[in-house]
């Protein structure tokens, strides 16, 4: 009779392709992984993976016989989803995926009480890039994701934590810098300092900056970074400009604010930032107490911050 832990070594193996990789994700040694998976193809009496090739491949049986492990596996954990549900203190395992400009500013504010006030919920945060947590949320690879929304996906639930306004760094020689308030329009895209390629906050960039095509600050030059923190130092020693998330600028000396900050006309361009989940998710209680920590902990000025008076940039 086929096995919860049999399905569970089918979906490591298919993941990792090498039975010595897959028995470390397990935590098994790779004969008792290989003995099991053998088994279940003689069960079945079909062959899941094709071992002659190198990494292994899964079959065009297998692959249909993984794609319902991966629903059974699902429907099995429900089982004891709601059996926690039904708790009074949330309690279980939690996957939490969050991008990096996100990662850096928002679970330091909240993880400390979270973990005080949920003990029997063992979080595991991970950062990952909004295409790639899309992915693991459709797969059921995590249970939810800390996200620049909205993401117009039917198959997700986004749940709105909180609108981040934007603001713009400029090098202190800029010709911005006399100005009290700016708009989208005074930035020249030729000056811009970007994240690199998969972060949604550099597809936000663009879009205030209404501009599809930039050149660097450094005309010989095309620096792309993964960090705000590294676009913050290029622009303070070279020239040009980046654009900062509310989060990123509160972080800043009071010094460095005034030298570099611009704040933008109203409405003011703004992320949205949202738990994503996806539609099959049964864990609400641990949901909601993520929810309860993060907004507890946010700043003042985001809390009251009024939709009317801004203007949410798409990813």
């Amino acid at each position: 009779m086929t096995t919860i832990t049999q399905l569970e070594y089918l979906l490591a193996l298919d993941k990792e392709q090498h039975f010595g990789k897959a028995a470390r994700e397990c935590n098994v040694s790779q004969p008792s992984l290989s003995a099991q998976i053998r088994k279940l193809e003689e069960e079945l009496d079909v062959v899941i993976f094709d071992r002659s090739k190198k990494p292994i491949l899964t079959t065009d049986a297998g692959r249909e016989i993984i794609k319902q492990a991966k629903i059974v596996l699902h429907e099995h954990r429900k089982l004891k989803t709601i059996a926690n549900e039904k708790t009074i203190e949330p309690n279980g395992d939690f996957e939490l995926a969050v991008i990096p400009t996100l990662a850096s500013y928002v679970i330091p504010l909240f993880i400390g009480h979270f973990s005080d006030s949920y003990p029997n919920v063992n979080l595991v945060i991970n950062e990952y890039k909004t295409e790639d947590i899309i992915k693991l949320l459709i797969n059921d690879e995590i249970d939810a994701g800390l996200l620049v929304t909205p993401l117009e996906d039917d198959r997700l639930i986004e749940r709105h934590l909180f609108y981040e306004p934007l603001f713009c760094y400029l090098h202190g020689d800029h010709p911005l810098a006399g100005k009290r308030l700016i708009s989208a329009a005074d930035l020249d895209t030729e000056e811009l300092w970007l994240l690199s390629e998969g972060h949604c906050f550099r597809n936000q960039m663009l879009n205030v900056c209404s501009s599809e095509r930039i050149n660097n600050a450094l005309p010989t030059i095309r620096f792309e970074s993964g960090n705000l923190d590294t676009l913050i130092k290029l622009v303070k020693a070279n020239y040009g400009f980046t654009l900062l998330p509310q989060l990123a600028v509160d972080e800043l000396p009071e010094e460095e604010m005034k030298d570099h900050i611009k704040r933008f006309k109203k409405p003011v361009p703004t992320r949205e930032v949202s738990l994503v989940y996806s539609r099959s998710f049964m864990k609400e209680n641990i949901i909601n107490a993520l929810e309860t920590s993060i907004l507890l902990h946010l700043p003042k000025q985001i809390k009251s911050l009024k939709k009317q008076q801004i203007d949410v940039v798409s990813i």
